[in-house]
């Protein structure tokens, strides 16, 4: 099969002939059909993250499964299914405590003394996130195999695998986003719109957009911002405040991983609110906040895939689609060939789209 193959950080994917074990135990063969190309496979490919080389990335993924390993029950030959990094268990404290986004075990790889996965003749290739989607196909543990309906089209389906999940389930599960909050979000990309639906679907009063390209700012609108922020025009803590008469908002969430925004997120809470990060920041990143605020009870959170709940959220999210509450044709800014991986990872550079996708032959 071809797959996009990361040798050396800094330097393009090349497409390469490659070959996949047949499935064992509790794993799944899919076919992709749909991938959507994510910021956290950028900060693999820039070697801001460390990743085994050579690599296939890519893990919002979307396909048919072909085949299952003997010990699979939940999916057959033939389901429609996304693909979810939040591998689990089911049995450990985290499974059983209603956390299983928060599990990754160990089985959701193979063992050392097993046969990769993925491999070119002697050499093995890893998976990024125990997935490595950039490919015709995966091998994946069935934990994070999700079966969805057939007239869920696989272009919208692969962005709920990462992104769209990230950011709603921030804002509704993570945050607990309430009708009639304030809510401020910093960073507009896939994961930042994402989180702008959920607090609309969440009931916001009003919801603040904010981001340094003018463009993110206007489509924010179509996903439920009420306001717009340019980062680029001044102190963003003063701006919220002005905007909202010296009070800050209930809940920020920050979707790029910086210290200066996650800094800010904290600095525009109102007395008793919450900052809840999202952004994948580098692993070196510091943040430094005011002790005294703490007083004011404001808090600041991480958020592990929007707090996901795979087989139970996903088949939500999609009807939530299909109803038109969750925005996905809006997300897509450009469709691409595998052929073309490279150019899609250019295009996120510029900080001007909201998603790519790969899609492949159906």
């Amino acid at each position: 099969m071809k797959a996009a193959v990361l040798r050396t950080p800094g330097q393009p994917m090349e497409i390469e002939e490659i070959s996949i074990s047949k499935p064992q135990g509790r794993e799944v063969l899919v076919r992709l059909q749909a991938v959507g190309v994510c910021h956290s496979d950028l900060h693999v490919l820039t070697g801001d993250f460390p990743q085994p080389l050579p690599a296939i990335l890519g893990h919002e993924a979307a396909g048919i499964v072909e085949q299952v390993g003997p010990d699979v029950r939940h999916v057959k030959a033939g389901d429609r299914v996304i693909v979810c990094l939040t591998f689990h268990c089911g049995h450990c404290e985290q499974c059983l405590g209603g956390n299983s986004h928060r599990c990754f075990p160990a089985e959701a790889n193979r063992a050392d003394d097993e046969p990769p996965r993925f491999y070119r003749g002697e050499e093995s290739i890893s998976a990024f996130m125990s997935m490595g989607a950039f490919a015709e196909q995966m091998l994946v543990h069935d934990s994070g195999v999700v079966p969805i309906r057939d007239d869920m089209p696989f272009d919208r389906a692969c962005l709920i695998g990462c992104g769209v999940t990230t950011g709603f389930g921030a804002a509704t599960r993570t945050a607990g986003v309430r009708p009639g909050d304030t809510v401020a979000v910093i960073g507009c990309g896939g994961v930042g719109l994402s989180a702008i639906n959920g607090a609309a679907v969440a009931g916001a009063a009003r919801i603040i957009a904010i981001d340094m390209v003018p463009s993110k700012l206007e489509m924010a609108k179509l996903f439920g911002a009420s306001d717009g922020i340019d980062a680029s025009q001044g102190d963003v803590a003063k701006q919220v405040k002005e905007l909202t008469q010296g009070r800050g908002v209930d809940h920020a969430i920050e979707a790029i991983g910086l210290k200066q925004t996650i800094e800010d997120a904290f600095r525009i809470l109102a007395k008793g609110g919450i900052a809840t990060v999202v952004g994948m920041a580098r692993p070196d990143t510091r943040i430094e906040l005011p002790a005294l605020a703490f007083l004011q009870e404001r808090k600041i959170q991480g958020s592990m895939m929007g707090g996901v709940r795979t087989t139970v959220d996903i088949p939500r999210y999609v009807d939530l689609y299909l109803d038109g509450r969750l925005h996905l044709d809006q997300l897509i800014s450009r469709r691409r060939p595998l052929a073309e991986i490279n150019e899609a990872f250019d295009d996120m550079k510029k900080g001007e789209l909201a998603r790519s996708v790969l899609m492949f032959d159906a």
